[in-house]
C-alpha cells in the first residue's frame, strides 16, 4: 500500500492567507504527488475528512466515525456519514473548505481524486493518506494504518484481523474451484469492462472467475458487443442498476444469455474496497457456484 505523509505547520496563520500560499506554491510546484517529507509518526486525531465512500467507511470502521468532520459525495454507508458535511465529489475537491475545516489527516482516493488538488493539499502542509488498497488483501492493512490514528486502535485492529480470518476461509474454500468464463458490465453507453488486476477485477478472482478479457492492455477497456460475442462469456455481470436488455439480442450466440446466467450486484459492496467487500465475493462465488453445478 502506497501511502504517504506529510508533517503539517500549526503556526497561527489566518485560512485565507494559508489558501492563497497553498494556491501559489500549486503554481510552481511539479505536479508529482511524492512528497519530500519524512513520514511522522501516527498520532491520535480529532478531526478527519474523508474523500471518497470507500475513505468514509474505512475510516468509520478504523474507529475514525467520530472525528470526520467532512466526506465526498455518495458517502452513505454507514448511516452517522449521511449527516456529515459534503466537500468533495469524484470531480473536484472543495479546497477553500476542507482548509477552513483544517483536519488532522485527509484520507484521499488517488487516482479517482483530482491529482493537482491532492498536490495543493499535501503542498500546504496536510497529512493526505492514500486509502485506495492495491489488493483485497491490502485492506485490512489500510485498516490498521488508518487505527494508530483513533483513540482506540483496537476497533480498528480487530476489524483488519477479522477481515483476514474470513478472507482467508474464501480463499480456501475457492482454491480449487474449476474457473468459470465471466464479462462484468461496469457501464453499457459505453460499454466498458476491467482488467483482472484493477478493482473490482481481484474480487471476482478469488472465485475463480476467469475474466474473457484478462489480455486487455487497458485498465477499464472500452470493448464492443461483437468483442463479448467472440469471447462466450458464461456468465454475465451487470450493476445492479443495471439491464439485462442489452444482452437479449444475442440469444443463442453468447452462451450466458441463453442459459440465463446474466446477474446483477450490489454495486456499493462491489466496487468500494472495504471490509464490505467480503459481501461482494461471497455474492460473486455464489453465482458462479450456481453455474457450476449446472456444469458439473
Amino acid at each position: 500500500m502506497n501511502i504517504r505523509f506529510n508533517s503539517r505547520s500549526f503556526a497561527a496563520r489566518s485560512v485565507t492567507a494559508r489558501y492563497f500560499v497553498a494556491l501559489c506554491l500549486a503554481v510552481f510546484c511539479s505536479p508529482t504527488l511524492a512528497s519530500t517529507a519524512e513520514p511522522v509518526t501516527p498520532q491520535v486525531v480529532s478531526r478527519v475528512v474523508t474523500l471518497s465512500p470507500q475513505g468514509t467507511e474505512l475510516a468509520f470502521a478504523a474507529g475514525l466515525g467520530d472525528f470526520i468532520v467532512g466526506v465526498s459525495e455518495h458517502s452513505d454507508f454507514p448511516y452517522a456519514a449521511q449527516s456529515i458535511e459534503r466537500i468533495a465529489n469524484h470531480r473536484s475537491i472543495n479546497l477553500e473548505r476542507v482548509i477552513a475545516l483544517n483536519p488532522d489527516i485527509i484520507l484521499a482516493w488517488e487516482g479517482g481524486n483530482p491529482e493537482q488538488q491532492l498536490l495543493k493539499l499535501r503542498e500546504f502542509g496536510f497529512t493526505v493518506i492514500n486509502t485506495y488498497p492495491s489488493s483485497i488483501d491490502d485492506i485490512a492493512n489500510v485498516l490498521e494504518t488508518l487505527s494508530q490514528y483513533a483513540p482506540s486502535p483496537e476497533q480498528g485492529q480487530n476489524a483488519a484481523r477479522d477481515f483476514r480470518r474470513q478472507l482467508d476461509i474464501l480463499n480456501q474454500k475457492y482454491s480449487d474451484a474449476e474457473p468459470v468464463r465471466f464479462f462484468y458490465q461496469l457501464s453499457s453507453q459505453p460499454l466498458m469492462t476491467m482488467s483482472p488486476e484493477n478493482w473490482p477485477g481481484p474480487v471476482f478472482s478469488v472465485c475463480k472467475g476467469e475474466n474473457i478479457f484478462a489480455d486487455t492492455l487497458a485498465s477499464y477497456p472500452q470493448v464492443s458487443l461483437e468483442q463479448v460475442l467472440v469471447r462466450q462469456p458464461e456468465v454475465i455481470f451487470t450493476p445492479e442498476n443495471g439491464s439485462d436488455s442489452l444482452w437479449q439480442q444475442w440469444q443463442g450466440q453468447i452462451p450466458a444469455v441463453d442459459n440465463q446466467h446474466i446477474y446483477a450486484l450490489n454495486s456499493d459492496w462491489l466496487n468500494r474496497a472495504t471490509p464490505r467487500s467480503l459481501m461482494a465475493i461471497v455474492q460473486v462465488c455464489n453465482y458462479l457456484d450456481s453455474v457450476r453445478e449446472k456444469q458439473f
